[in-house]
């Protein structure tokens, strides 16, 4: 059986709700998923006073279980156009990993956040897809095939590189059940490449 990892970190609950939605997609196709969260380094008082969502269900990830999966699928917020510190800090742990191919020829893909429509959703990913490939994981996006990416009806996110929410300057607009249905979609087209590649 096919084994996928939803990777994330969620300050507010966005990507928390896309987490859970590129899961069902995966799980739509037979595969074991788990979803698991990075810890947050804020600063407890800080969060809370920020209003960070902290009663994230998801248990925190550990380096070590990392090379169990087929796939992982990474999800997070931009921080100007490139991955937050939390999931950096995360994979700069991970260097035993890369240093003995533990997660060479595993399938990896992105999902994302932002707060505005020109906020670097695509930069996010594409700054991000050098982490993977320097683990030498096999980089899955969002195809075409997903149509719901060319939309002109709404404003929605969704790019070739991968599944993405915008979540308003203040956070108050959820992922969309168009961006919901792209994050599924990502999630069932990166399991079926995964048990193909097994």
């Amino acid at each position: 059986m096919t084994k996928v990892l939803v990777l994330y970190h969620s300050t507010y609950g966005h990507i928390e709700t896309m987490a859970n939605a590129v899961a069902e997609g995966a799980r739509a196709t037979g595969a074991l998923v788990d979803i698991r969260r990075v810890a947050e380094t804020v600063p407890r008082e800080i969060a809370e006073k920020s209003h960070y969502k902290l009663d994230q269900p998801a248990l925190l990830a550990t380096i070590d279980e990392l090379p169990n999966y087929d796939a992982i699928i990474f999800g997070f917020g931009t921080r100007f156009g490139r991955m937050p510190s939390q999931m950096s800090a995360f994979l700069d742990q991970a260097g035993g990993l890369w240093a003995r191919g533990a997660l060479t020829g595993k399938v990896g893909s992105i999902f994302t956040s932002t707060a505005t429509q020109h906020g670097g959703q695509e930069a996010t990913i594409l700054t991000s897809l050098p982490n993977l490939l320097h683990f030498g994981m096999v980089i899955v996006g969002l195809p075409y095939a997903w149509q719901g990416q060319m939309r002109l009806d709404e404003v929605t996110g969704g790019s070739p590189y991968g599944a993405s929410t915008l979540t308003g300057g203040d956070g108050a607009r959820q992922p969309s059940a168009n961006e919901l249905e792209g994050a599924r979609f990502q999630g069932e087209h990166v399991a079926r490449i995964a048990a193909r590649l097994a």
